[in-house]
């Protein structure tokens, strides 16, 4: 587990009342900074809701751990109980950052979950906790690829960065040209700049987002059809019921992400669910591996168990 570093935030305000001076406006001088150090100390940015993070290892009832993990109750005695505790997750700090991993075996495969709580706290008294929050649900969303709602748009208008991502890889020419048309010049540049940042971003690191990142999706799914009979493995993307999509109803904003792996052991398909909750990020990660290659584990089913967990563990931070 990697080690989450972080320091305490800390604040100072400094302000220089009643100067000494030999000069009769000095007062008048003294007043201004007051007013002015009043007004700088009120215009940091709100705390977010949450200051602690649920106990990770119980925050999901056993009736669904049963139901998501179907070789549980298979096992005896104190196995079983060891089991259905799950394994937390090596943590400095219990109200920053918890975790916790389940596992179960059968004859055919595995199952795994991983569940992990972040609360996020802003550093800059600008920002707030829930907008940072955001800021770092954006990226995962940007970088897993998800498309973005087109009139997903932040408070000062602009996209925010999963709307901006994505939508530079799948905008409507009409579009593109659009803002062209109404203001020639400087505008149409800013258009064609927009686009382009992404691919700039791919072509320093190797790997991008938005239009760049629709690419690696599609380079990644024809790397696992290479391999020749998991081709089928790029046909749930193609079903929107099961598509990496965003999640309607499901804390301030979520999206799940759906992702087959094919290997010499056998085949393996992931489904990870990003939500956040105010200033906390929630992360679920569900996995079902399959000795044979050839048995393919459908989207359907996974997708639907790893929903009814989110929505529980949303539940729990409403309440």
């Amino acid at each position: 587990m990697q080690r989450w570093a972080y320091g305490t935030s800390a604040v100072a305000a400094a302000l220089l009342v009643g100067l000494t001076g030999c000069t009769g406006s000095s007062g008048d001088d003294g007043g201004d900074g007051s007013q002015q150090g009043g007004a700088s100390a009120t215009s940091s940015a709100r705390p977010g809701k949450y200051r602690t993070l649920p106990e990770a290892c119980g925050a999901v009832e056993r009736g669904t751990l049963r139901a998501l993990l179907p070789g549980l109750d298979k096992l005896e005695g104190t196995k079983r109980e060891k089991a259905y505790d799950g394994q937390p997750a090596l943590t400095y700090d219990t109200d920053r950052r918890t975790g916790c991993r389940w596992s179960t075996g059968l004859s055919d495969g595995t199952r795994n979950l991983v569940i992990d709580f972040e609360r996020v706290v802003s550093y800059d008294p600008a920002l707030s906790d829930d907008d940072r929050a955001q800021q770092l649900y954006d990226k995962k969303a940007a970088e897993a690829g998800i498309p973005a709602p087109v009139d997903e748009k932040p408070e000062d208008g602009k996209p925010s960065a999963a709307a901006s991502e994505s939508q530079a890889g799948n905008a409507d020419p009409a579009e593109t040209t659009g803002a062209a048309d109404s203001e020639e010049g400087e505008d149409g540049k800013n258009a064609g700049d927009g686009e382009q940042g992404s691919g700039d971003k791919g072509g320093e690191g190797g790997t991008g987002t938005g239009e760049n990142g629709t690419s690696e999706e599609n380079s990644d799914k024809g790397e696992e059809g290479d391999e020749g009979e998991e081709s089928p493995s790029s046909s749930p993307s193609s079903d929107p019921s099961t598509a990496p999509r965003a999640l309607d109803g499901l804390g301030d904003v979520a999206y799940i992400d759906d992702h087959l792996g094919t290997a010499d052991s056998g085949a393996h398909r992931d489904i990870t669910i990003v939500f956040r909750a105010s200033n906390v990020l929630v992360t679920i990660t569900y996995d079902q591996w399959s000795t044979h290659r050839s048995d393919i584990p459908g989207s359907g089913e996974l997708q639907a168990r790893a929903q009814r967990l989110a929505r529980e563990l949303s539940d729990t931070f409403d309440a």
